[in-house]
């Protein structure tokens, strides 16, 4: 029995260490690969004006290939908020990619007065630079505002610039400034009567082919159709009624209801422009960036590429509609099959595993006022003709002078110092007269002169986020702060700007390679989005970074 045995036992503990040996080897090697290689990509969408509850809120509406891909798939950070004040698509596209605030990063603004040239700028304008691929000076942008670096430009840096960074975005802020200083491209759409992707001369001098054979295609004009609700309106309980009076509309069209006939509207709706508009605005994008990833070859090399992508129709249709407009919801669900449009590709042309996306928002949006008072919520709205005829009557009556004021714009006051100095009079004494003034007008919450901003520290509240987006060289004299739900705006459709949480809390999910599966209520900011895809990717921070990476989020 003996005799028969040893061999048995001998030839099972050789066949054991055969099919044991290579293939322990292989699995052990790509595991090691999987969890050491660097993700050949890193996506960035930024969802203009997108508010954190769209996310639960049309959530039965989503299919699984889009948003719900990465909640099931990423990390879900559910209770991530802006930072800082004021919360405009300028800034928060600076401030994501940068991981800083306008403190340091200096866009303080879409638009903001220039106390140094004394007239307004535009946070990526630049006359120093020609139009690329049309002849209107739409094509004049370049980020030379932006003072911090991104975490694209320290990624270029690292790669020794053979990194690629692309940048895609129907307005030229949210294609510009997350591309950063570095970029390879960014390019935005020019509407009207063209239909093209633009660029400028910072970046090129001449589009590369495939962006020319996108444009001659002319792709854009598939989209100048009917837009109705995708699925059945009836079942878009999760928005307010179609016809109601909290709404814009379109010129040309009576009611701001489903449908629309976008090829008839287009004449007295700026021709193309129109699409930015509409939920077909964000197909385009998607349109132009899986071109993009194809035409620039990104992630198929071991340096890792960028692809920043802003989707910016969903900040024109709320503006025009309203949070809680059937319109919304259904830009949203549209939005959605964009993403797994996107996401596919990704999988095809990058390979599951060798890619990272977050998504995230540039602010959030305010309930129509309008509405909220008629369901008896205290909102309403600023009467800025009575408060600029009492305003410079008290500067008359108190200074002799009522042109010490150079601007107002931003909720911010910028004084003329020169006169101020002129007439004897104190800077820090009149800012603190302004001050004591407006506290008393109706619907004004706070007031703040810069000297408080540059002399006292908060840690919390709204001074906080005010502080945080104050700039010393180039913010106001004087901040206003409004109540709460209280906005300089037309009677239909919502904003935005204000620190409250209406505005600040946005979406933050993140999937793909070396990001964990799980969800958090821990507050996270949106500072901390580029020190995150930096640790990620093992490079240096942004040079004015003042965020945290999120551990929790990577493997």
């Amino acid at each position: 029995m003996l005799k028969n045995t040893v061999p048995f036992l001998l030839i099972i503990f050789l066949f054991n260490i055969s099919q044991a040996q290579r293939p322990q080897v292989k699995r052990q090697q790509a595991k090691t690969e999987t969890l050491s290689a660097k993700p050949k990509l890193v996506v960035g969408i930024v969802v203009d004006q997108m508010r954190y509850d769209y996310l639960t809120r049309f959530e039965n509406k989503f299919g699984t290939g889009g948003f719900m891909r990465m909640i099931n798939e990423g990390f879900n950070c559910k209770n991530n908020h802006f930072n800082y004040v004021p919360t405009y698509t300028g800034p928060g596209h600076a401030s994501v990619y940068t991981g800083t605030t306008p403190k340091y990063h200096g866009i303080i603004g879409n638009n903001w007065y220039d106390k140094e040239i004394k007239t307004s700028v535009y946070c990526a304008g630049d006359d120093e630079v020609q139009s690329v691929g049309t002849s209107a000076s739409s094509g004049q942008m370049s980020p030379h505002r932006m003072k911090t670096t991104t975490f694209g430009d320290e990624n270029r840096l690292f790669t020794q610039m053979r990194g690629k960074t692309i940048g895609v975005s129907i307005k030229d802020r949210g294609a510009v400034l997350p591309a950063g200083h570095t970029a390879n491209a960014a390019y935005w759409f020019q509407g009207k009567d063209e239909g093209n992707w633009i660029s400028s001369t910072f970046y090129m001098n001449d589009l590369p082919k495939w962006v020319k054979d996108f444009n001659a295609e002319k792709s854009v004009s598939k989209y100048l159709t009917e837009w109705n609700t995708l699925y059945d309106i009836n079942t878009y309980t999760e928005s307010g009624s179609d016809l109601n009076t909290f709404e814009g509309g379109f010129k040309g069209k009576e009611t701001a209801t489903f449908p629309y006939q976008l090829d008839v509207l287009k004449d007295e709706n700026g021709g193309y422009d129109l699409l930015k508009a509409t939920a077909y605005g964000n197909s385009l994008t998607t349109d132009f960036a899986l071109a993009a990833l194809q035409g620039e070859q990104l992630g198929q090399d071991n340096d890792t590429d960028v692809l920043a992508v802003s989707y910016s129709s969903t900040d024109y249709v709320g503006h025009n509609f309203g949070v809680n407009s059937k319109e919304v919801q259904d830009t949203y669900i549209r939005l959605d099959k964009d993403l797994e449009r996107l996401f596919n590709a990704l999988d095809a042309q990058v390979g599951k595993g060798n890619y990272t996306v977050f998504l995230t928002a540039d602010h959030a949006a305010i309930d129509v006022p309008a509405y909220l008072k008629s369901v008896k919520i205290p909102a309403g709205y600023l009467d800025n003709k009575k408060t600029k005829k009492q305003f410079e009557a008290f500067m008359e009556s108190t200074f002799k002078d009522s042109n010490l004021i150079e601007n107002v714009s931003n909720n911010q006051i910028f004084l003329n110092r020169e006169k101020i100095k002129a007439l004897g009079l104190n800077l820090t004494d009149v800012q603190n007269a302004i001050v004591n003034e407006l506290i008393t007008y109706d619907h004004i919450d706070k007031v703040y002169t810069a000297t408080t901003m540059r002399s006292t520290q908060f840690t919390k509240g709204i001074e906080a986020l005010l502080q945080k987006g104050f700039n010393q060289k180039r913010s106001g004299d004087v901040i206003i702060v409004p109540e709460p739900a209280f906005i300089s705006y037309h009677k239909t459709g919502s904003t935005h700007g204000s620190g409250l949480n209406y505005d600040t809390h946005v979406p933050l999910l993140f999937f793909g390679n070396g990001i964990k599966h799980g969800q958090t209520l821990q507050k996270t900011e949106i500072t901390d989005i580029a020190p995150t895809m930096s640790a990620l990717l093992g490079i240096s921070f942004p040079n004015g970074a003042i965020g945290k990476p999120l551990e929790i989020v990577l493997e």
